[in-house]
């Protein structure tokens, strides 16, 4: 984890010194200060990516430097690590509420300074990237609700599918990259339909063969739209291949069975158990029993039976309606 810029507050001039040169020789960028103001000072130009700080200081001492820096919104998630030769009790449990990550004792040698620091610095990366990943899916999924924008009717669609398709795949028993491809899968299942025209989207009267050409292409459509994204490219055989059937009368490429991949298997049921339960303007909605009783109907023929009984173990235990009783009134 060495490159990594630490700031080390500290007005003791000789362990500054033998801190920055600890640090520095481990390969982290060094800067220093004093103070807790000389620090502030700093910060108005680099944000660092550590913060090693004194408690006893002139001017502004550690407690009202940590104050400070948990003050600012694009500071608050700066590992700060406590150095003091005071270990009373209260101390670290003033610096823990103010939010410092950990509290050492002076004096300190390099091994704990190091194994703390690195410590501190591989935490903070791991939250950085959950948050990166967080705020990506949650523009994928206002990307895929533009489809929703378009249809009120099938509001909040992508994430009852993605919720229902996630609690299949746990029945199953999936887990790591394979479950989070498949909420991937779930939630751009449908972006391909982004570039059909509204007059057939949202037509409330059988669509034509040549409109039904068209509808049927968007597995294509968005499998192609990411597939050369490398973020996203493992979820393209799901959006491709969710409107697939078990007995191979589905579409794009009529594949059978195993041949669809277990992704693709679980969308499908998450995808048409939703499609059933809206409300369209040219039918009303099923009921959640009428749905349910629908999926164990098509099994081995448009469903895959691993699937199914995957459905109906998430339906006894009322998984499946607390999903959607949860998304009807979130978008009430």
């Amino acid at each position: 984890m060495s490159g990594e810029t630490i700031l080390i507050v500290e007005d003791n001039l000789v362990l500054r010194d033998g801190l920055r040169d600890m640090l520095a020789y481990d390969g982290y960028q060094v800067l220093c200060a004093s103070n807790g103001k000389e620090a502030l000072e700093e910060m108005t130009t680099f944000t660092p990516d550590l913060i090693l700080s004194d408690i006893s200081m002139p001017e502004m001492d550690g407690y009202e430097f940590l104050h400070a820096v948990r003050a600012r919104s694009d500071w608050v998630t700066i590992p700060f690590l406590i150095l003091t030769a005071r270990g009373e009790k209260e101390d670290i449990l003033i610096g823990k509420n103010l939010g410092a990550e950990d509290y050492l004792i002076k004096p300190i040698n390099k091994e704990e300074l190091l194994t703390a620091v690195r410590a501190r610095l591989t935490r903070a990366q791991e939250i950085k990237v959950a948050q990166l990943h967080q705020a990506y899916e949650a523009s994928l999924t206002a990307l895929a609700n533009a489809i929703d924008v378009r249809d009120p009717y099938t509001r909040g669609h992508v994430e009852r599918v993605t919720a229902y398709a996630q609690e299949l795949a746990h029945q199953i028993g999936i887990q790591g990259r394979a479950l989070e491809q498949i909420r991937f899968g779930s939630i751009l299942h449908d972006i391909g339909k982004i570039v059909i025209q509204d007059d057939v989207l949202l037509k409330p009267t059988p669509l034509t063969p040549q409109e039904w050409d068209l509808m049927m292409r968007h597995p294509i459509t968005g499998a192609e739209m990411i597939k050369d994204i490398p973020y996203l490219a493992p979820a393209a055989p799901i959006i491709r291949h969710h409107h697939e059937k078990w007995d191979g009368s589905g579409y794009p490429d009529h594949l059978k069975e195993n041949a669809i991949p277990l992704g693709a298997r679980i969308v499908a049921v998450a995808d048409s158990f939703d499609a059933m339960t809206i409300d369209r303007p040219y039918r009303k909605g099923r009921t959640l029993e009428e749905a349910h009783q629908e999926i164990i109907h098509c099994s081995a023929s448009h469903f895959d039976p691993l699937v199914v009984q995957a459905f109906l173990r998430a339906w006894e235990t009322n998984r499946i309606q607390d999903i959607f009783t949860h998304w009807r009134q979130k978008i009430a």
